[in-house]
């Protein structure tokens, strides 16, 4: 099966998770597109945090991929509401948010689609495709929590991005690595991965 997903960055912290995704994403065999959307907000702690680690200017130049892996993706602004993705008629495998703000979240569990983003997440819940919310906030506040358990009540997937000590090591990208395979995982997209970031 080939896949089409759609990628959405939101301006929370950790933009290491949307990097290693989009780079797993674009090296499967499984996956023939990938459709990219960052916000406003996700570009600008993109800068901060990206930019000064590895001097690219965006997700893509930061993934290090082939002409090939980056061929297989279509890029969309936030703003653009008539992308194919802000439509259940396009039909995609699997949606993914990463990292999943806050204020995104909110917007999701109440039905907003006022950005590209938060239509693509919309259809993704009502046309009952794999959706996963790599949700970044902690502590947690009542709000939070009700959210999260609106979405999960609509079938999303809340994964948010845990270290799993027992992969072993002080590597961080080893908990990336292993992020990355549980979020492809529930995609439908089954990569082997490195011995000792599965269980089997």
């Amino acid at each position: 099966m080939e896949h089409r997903l759609a990628l959405l960055v939101t301006g929370a912290s950790g933009m290491a998770l949307p990097r290693a995704a989009l780079a797993a994403m674009a090296r499967s065999p499984e996956v023939e597109r990938i459709h990219l959307v960052v916000s406003r907000g996700a570009s600008q702690v993109l800068q901060h945090e990206l930019s000064r680690s590895t001097g690219a200017p965006d997700l893509i130049e930061a993934a290090n991929l082939t002409e090939a892996e980056r061929a297989k993706i279509a890029v969309h602004r936030d703003n653009e509401l008539d992308a194919p993705i802000s439509s259940g008629s396009y039909r995609l495998t699997g949606t993914a948010v990463i990292p999943c703000s806050a204020g995104t979240l909110g917007a999701l569990a109440t039905g907003s689609a006022g950005t590209l983003i938060h239509r693509a997440g919309a259809v993704a819940l009502k046309e009952q495709w794999p959706f996963v919310l790599g949700f970044r906030e902690t502590p947690l506040t009542t709000i939070h929590l009700e959210n999260l358990r609106r979405l999960a009540y609509l079938r999303a997937v809340i994964l948010p991005p845990v270290p799993a000590f027992y992969v072993g090591g002080e590597d961080f990208n080893r908990f990336l690595d292993h992020y990355v395979l549980r979020v492809l995982d529930h995609l439908g997209i089954h990569e082997p991965g490195e011995d000792g970031l599965r269980w089997s």
